[in-house]
């Protein structure tokens, strides 16, 4: 597909997966005690709300183009774990149900992927192609948030997991994690090997596997 055509796929899908990814932390977030997003009007399916140029827009274009692996961001959703009854284990489940969200929408893509080939219905390669990335854009943004480096959701999942044992090293996890992910991606766009692409892809391609029965 041209890269014109794949970017025309790609991005709103890419903005579909993401608002989808915000709403959940921001419900969770809620659910647990803490209605900060909503009073900020962050609980909602409107994508501009949750828009960041450089993660959901630039990073994308970038990646799309230069053949590599699809990842990126959207603004974070404010949370004030002042406001859980257990801060540190509700932070934990708030920052997960973000990549959660991305891996449920990515199992009912595949589903749908499997009953088309099944069936026949609706097997034109167009509906085809957007199945498949949607099924490998929410499959990649749930895994690169799992990362456990800030800003990203791995980063609160881990750190809360060890901030009572280890405050240190959690507070070293926030401070010079946005610092590491930057440098990751820029490794990954000046040189032929993108590091950021050889953690994902081992799980990203197992998950494709078991979610579409398609090997890559």
């Amino acid at each position: 597909m041209p890269e014109i055509g794949q970017l025309l796929i790609l991005l709103p899908v890419l903005l579909f997966s993401l608002t989808i990814h915000e709403v959940a932390h921001a419900v969770t977030a809620e659910w647990y005690g803490d209605s900060t997003a909503r009073r900020l009007g962050r609980i909602s399916l409107n994508p501009v709300v949750h828009i960041d140029w450089i993660g959901t827009v630039i990073l994308p274009i970038l990646g799309i183009l230069g053949g590599g692996i699809v990842f990126g961001w959207a603004k974070p959703v404010p949370v004030n774990p002042v406001n859980f009854s257990n801060p540190r284990e509700d932070m934990i489940k708030v920052a997960f149900a973000g990549p959660a969200s991305n891996l449920i929408l990515a199992f009912i893509g595949g589903l749908i992927m499997r009953f088309v080939n099944m069936t026949g219905i609706m097997q034109s390669e167009i509906f085809i192609q957007i199945l498949y990335f949607f099924v490998f854009i929410n499959i990649s943004l749930a895994i690169f948030n799992l990362i456990p480096v800030a800003p990203l959701d791995g980063s609160q999942i881990f750190g809360n997991m060890i901030s009572k044992n280890n405050p240190e090293l959690a507070w070293k996890l926030q401070f010079y994690g946005p610092k590491i992910l930057m440098g990751l991606i820029l490794i990954g766009m000046v040189t032929p090997f993108s590091i950021l692409g050889f953690i994902m892809m081992p799980f990203v391609k197992t998950f494709m596997y078991l979610f579409t029965g398609i090997s890559f």
